[in-house]
């Protein structure tokens, strides 16, 4: 046995170990920020040059479906009312490749009248303006979406059982892959995720896609659907276009939200039906290194149907809803990481 190298192993590992606890210890702490314009639940978002955006939402017990395009400066801890999108939605994606930012999918109406879109909107951060690309090759919500060398990679969400399915019984969850290249406009499909769901997390690290949490609509004993939560961790590998099952998540969630620092995964929130509903404090970090998870101080406000920004050593996490199904929040707070 080389003794030197199994040192330097162990040393390398003691450290990484180290680094793991000292990130989960009390020392991350919580702050307001200014909080959004007006209350906003089911939205996601994307970060660039310091700004972090977001799309539409519900609020109103979950009936007044947005069209709000808002831009939250963190270095001056403002949010700015930009173009709406040209039409409203909720759960729709938020992607930025270069100068131009991406709205795929979602839903219109209110609850329960959920009716999934194929829609993909696209605003030039240049022109100042909205335009449509080509739609997904079907209507998609609660899926998410993330971008990796140029190109967006949408992973799982929820499809309409029929053409016409206009509420939120009538669809299923789906574990497609569709990736979108921005430069021909054309939809490819890749393959399926290990574990269909909706209302995850996904995230970027090291060029791989983390696909984390959700649940699944599923039919209970009592012939009744319910969402049921799941805690599985898979990650997308697009150069070998493979799938790995990796730690789970330590408390199964859907609705949740996520963000990247420092090339760890922080997990956010959510929200329970079945066996009984709540609503989620606890937050989480994922350590690709050890394929290991560690708890993180929880959220002050526990909120599901929240977005995610990391900028610098702070990570964003603002809207959302603090009872199950509704009672949207304009609530922002951040988690600062001490580096």
């Amino acid at each position: 046995m080389n003794h030197k190298i199994t040192k330097i192993a162990i040393t390398a590992l003691t450290g990484l170990l180290a680094t793991t606890a000292a990130i989960a210890k009390t020392d991350l702490q919580w702050m307001d920020v200014s909080p959004l314009p007006a209350e906003r639940q089911e939205i996601y978002a994307d970060v660039k040059n310091d700004k972090i955006y977001t799309l539409g939402g519900m609020s109103e017990g979950a009936q007044n479906v947005s069209d709000n395009f808002l831009e939250y400066d963190a270095t001056k801890d403002v949010w700015t009312e930009l173009s709406p999108l040209p039409k409203a939605r909720h759960h729709v994606t938020v992607s930025i490749v270069e100068d131009e930012l991406y709205g795929i999918g979602g839903f219109a109406g209110g609850f329960p009248n959920w009716e999934a879109q194929s829609n993909v909107f696209v605003y030039d951060f240049n022109a100042e303006e909205w335009a449509e690309s080509t739609p997904l090759p079907e209507p998609r919500g609660e899926h998410t979406a993330v971008v990796i060398d140029g190109k967006i990679y949408v992973a799982g969400g929820r499809f309409k059982r029929t053409p016409d399915s206009a509420n939120f019984n009538d669809h299923f969850d789906t574990a497609s892959l569709l990736v979108f290249d921005p430069i021909a406009e054309e939809w490819s499909s890749a393959p399926d995720l290990p574990t269909a769901r909706n209302s995850h997390a996904a995230a970027v690290i090291d060029g791989k896609m983390y696909v984390v949490g959700g649940r699944q609509f599923t039919e209970q004993e009592n012939g009744e659907y319910a969402n049921v939560n799941v805690s599985t961790l898979e990650v997308y590998n697009p150069e070998a276009e493979s799938w790995k099952t990796l730690a789970p998540l330590p408390q199964p969630a859907g609705g949740i939200t996520a963000a990247v620092l420092d090339g760890r995964l922080y997990v956010f929130g959510g929200e329970q039906w079945v066996p009984k509903q709540t609503v989620i404090a606890e937050a989480w970090v994922y350590d690709p290194a050890l394929d290991q998870w560690a708890a993180v101080p929880d959220m002050p406000t526990p909120r599901h149907g929240i977005a995610a920004g990391a900028i610098d050593n702070q990570i964003y996490i603002f809207g959302g809803a603090t009872e199950t199904g509704a009672g949207a929040v304009s609530t922002n707070e951040t988690l600062l990481v001490p580096r």
